[in-house]
C-alpha cells in the first residue's frame, strides 16, 4: 500500500504528528520534496521533536526513512539533526535512513543569496525563511546543482565546484555586491558535513521497487500544504517545490508507481506562515488569542504565524488539487475555548461573492465571508470514539466535511501521540 500524507492549506497542519501516529503501519516512510524551510513537531513518548528535513518515521524504531531525489538537503542541518535526535536515544543509521544519491545540496551560497535578495527587495520581500530554498531549487533547474552522488566522487568534486561558484560570483559578487565566495571554502564545508553521511547515500528507486515487490507498505510525508505548492499555490509567495500528492512518487523516486490512499491533513481553523494572501486572516485580540491557544509559532523559524477561522473556499481547492481520498482533521482541541466559531465559507471579490477559491491578483482583493457555529466549551482529550464528542464538535466536524466534499477520518483532540480519535464509519 502506498499512502499520502499531505497539507490541505498553508502548511502547518499537523503532518508530522500524523506520520508519527500512522507510521507504525509502515515499512517505509519517505520525504519527496522541500528542505529545512519548515519543520514538523512531534510529541510521543520519547519526547518532542521537531524535524525539519528527517521523515518523521525516524522516530520509529522498525521504520526504514528515506530522503527522496525532490529534496534539496542541507547536509550541514542535516547534520546536526541526526545528532540532536542521537542525543535522545534515536539510533540513526544505514539501516534506517537512506538518502537519495540524485537529491540536491542546499550550499551556503544558497543561503547567503536567499538573504542577500529578500534585504534587497525590503517591504516587497516573500517572506521566505532565508534557508535557501528558491536559489538552491533555481539552480537545480539551471543544473548547476551539486547532488548528494557527487560527495561520493572526490577526484571530479573539485572541478565541479570551482566552475559553479565561478558562475555564482557573478551574482554573489558582481551582482550584489558581497564578497566572492571561495571555492576553497564550499569544498571543505562539503567534506566535513558530507563524510558522516556518505554511507547513508544510494540509488532508492532499486530498493523501493523491491520494497513494493515484496509487498511492504511505504507512507509518503509532504512538507507544506497544496496552497504553497510551485504550480498550484498562491503564486509568487509559494515553496519552490511540488506539495502536492502526485509528485509524491517522482520525488521520491519510483515515478512509474501510483499512490492507493492520499490522507489531507487539514487543521480546525487556518494558520499560515510569511507573506502573500491570506483572506480569512484575524487581527487584534482576537488572532493573538487564537495563536496562543493553538501555540502558532513556526516549528523551522519560531515566527508568530498569521491565523484565521477555518477556510471553507481554500480548504475545498486543497482536497480537489491534493485528490485527497480522507482527511485528518488537527488541533480541534484547541477551539474549546471560543463560545462561536468562525468559519470562512465565501469570498467577496469586488462587491461579489464566490465559493470558488480565485488566484492572482483577484485573491489580493478577496474579504472573508463569515459563519459562526456553536462552541462546544470542553475537554477533548479523553475522547476516545466520535460518540464520546460534544454534539457541537461532532456537528463542526460534520460541517467541514461537507463544506469540503471530503470525509474526515481522524481528528486530533488533543497535542500527545494517544489524543486522537478515529471516526465511526
Amino acid at each position: 500500500m502506498l499512502t499520502a500524507i499531505v497539507g490541505i492549506n498553508w502548511g502547518d497542519e499537523g503532518k508530522g504528528r500524523m506520520v508519527d501516529l500512522l507510521s507504525s503501519g509502515y515499512d517505509v516512510v519517505v520525504r519527496y520534496q522541500g528542505g529545512n524551510n519548515a519543520g514538523h513537531t512531534v510529541i510521543n513518548d520519547k519526547g518532542k521533536f521537531i524535524l525539519n528535513l528527517l521523515p518523521s518515521g525516524i522516530l520509529r524504531d522498525t521504520t526504514v526513512n528515506v530522503m527522496g531525489n525532490g529534496m534539496v538537503i542541507d547536509i550541514e542541518h542535516l547534520c546536526k539533526e541526526i545528532q540532536s535526535l542521537t542525543d535522545k536515544g534515536i539510533k540513526i543509521s544505514r539501516d534506517n535512513l537512506k538518502i537519495s544519491d540524485k537529491a540536491i545540496i542546499c550550499m551556503p551560497y544558497h543561503k547567503l543569496m536567499d538573504n542577500l535578495e529578500e534585504d534587497r527587495l525590503g517591504d516587497a520581500k516573500f517572506g521566505s525563511t532565508r534557508r535557501g530554498i528558491a536559489p538552491v531549487y533555481a539552480d537545480k533547474y539551471m543544473k548547476k546543482g551539486i547532488q548528494m552522488v557527487d560527495l561520493l566522487s572526490p577526484a571530479t568534486l573539485p572541478e565541479k565546484v570551482k566552475n559553479i561558484v565561478g558562475w555564482k560570483n557573478l551574482t554573489v559578487h558582481g551582482g550584489y555586491g558581497s564578497d566572492e565566495i571561495q571555492p576553497g571554502n564550499m569544498l571543505n564545508w562539503l567534506q566535513k558535513y558530507g563524510d558522516p553521511i556518505k554511507d547513508m547515500i544510494c540509488d532508492v528507486t532499486g530498493f523501493f521497487n523491491e520494497a513494493i515487490d515484496e509487498g511492504k507498505n511505504i507512507l509518503f510525508e509532504a512538507q507544506l500544504g497544496a496552497l504553497k505548492d510551485i504550480d498550484f499555490g498562491i503564486y509568487p509567495y509559494t515553496s519552490s517545490s511540488s506539495t502536492i500528492a502526485a509528485y509524491a512518487p517522482i520525488g521520491s523516486g519510483i515515478p512509474a508507481r501510483r499512490l492507493d490512499n492520499i490522507i489531507g491533513i487539514v487543521k480546525a481553523y487556518s494558520s499560515c506562515v510569511g507573506e502573500g494572501p491570506f483572506t480569512a486572516e484575524m487581527f487584534g485580540p482576537e488572532g493573538d488569542r487564537l495563536r496562543e491557544a493553538g501555540g502558532e509559532y513556526g516549528a523551522a523559524t519560531g515566527r508568530p504565524r498569521r491565523v484565521g477561522g477555518f477556510d471553507a473556499v481554500a480548504s475545498r481547492y486543497g482536497v480537489m488539487v491534493q485528490g485527497a481520498t480522507c482527511l485528518a482533521l488537527t488541533k480541534l482541541d484547541v477551539l474549546s475555548y471560543l463560545d462561536k466559531i468562525p468559519v470562512c465559507v465565501a469570498y467577496e471579490i469586488d462587491g461579489k461573492m464566490t465559493k470558488d477559491f480565485p488566484l492572482g491578483d483577484r485573491l489580493t482583493r478577496a474579504k472573508p465571508v463569515y459563519e459562526y457555529l456553536d462552541g462546544f466549551q470542553a475537554d477533548l482529550s479523553q475522547c476516545k470514539k466520535s460518540s464520546d464528542l460534544p454534539p457541537a464538535a461532532l456537528a463542526y466536524i460534520q460541517y467541514v466535511e461537507q463544506a469540503v466534499g471530503c470525509p474526515v477520518k481522524y481528528v486530533s483532540v488533543g497535542a500527545k501521540r494517544e489524543e486522537y480519535l478515529v471516526m465511526d464509519s
